[in-house]
């Protein structure tokens, strides 16, 4: 999987402490709709993109006995689907782990509708949808248990 970072030990994205993996893309869709530059993940961009396996990346989360969740953020998750999608079904099906994993994405939900709906194949899936729009209250929200950004931004337990 081609991330930008790697963080085993994550206690800001989700209730419960995470590892995090950092995506590697983004159309930085927020700044284009926003009209200036507001991402908060931008300098992520410029960071040097490492390939790590998804054996290696799973070994690390299970070898850990702090971390109770995997979030995919940073960047952009659903611009690399198909590569989140295949370390999900390697972390379901090949390592039986049922632990929660959170995607921390810009697009509305109506965008990425059919790749909500393959995602439903998995067990234990949070998604948190809304892009981030600057000058705006921050929100807590219940099923992340963190604040998000902005109001618009909420999460949703697909399956």
């Amino acid at each position: 999987m081609l991330i930008k970072d790697l963080v085993d030990e994550d206690f800001v994205n989700y209730k419960e402490p995470a590892m995090y993996i950092c995506t590697n893309t983004c159309n930085f869709k927020c700044d284009k709709e926003s009209g200036k530059s507001c991402c908060q993940n931008s300098s992520l961009a410029r960071a040097e993109t490492k390939a790590v396996s998804d054996d290696d990346i799973i070994h690390r989360y299970l070898l850990n006995d702090i971390t109770k969740a995997i979030v995919f953020g940073g960047l952009e998750p659903f611009e690399q689907f198909e590569e989140m999608f295949n370390f999900i079904a390697k972390l379901r099906f090949v390592y039986h782990c049922r632990d929660t994993v959170i995607i921390y994405t810009g697009f509305n939900k109506t965008e990425i509708l059919s790749m909500v709906d393959a995602m439903k194949c998995f067990e234990n899936i949070i998604i948190k949808f809304g892009r981030y729009i600057p000058d705006q209250e921050k929100r807590y929200d219940k099923i992340l248990g963190v604040f998000l950004a902005s109001p618009n931004q909420y999460a949703e337990e697909i399956c």
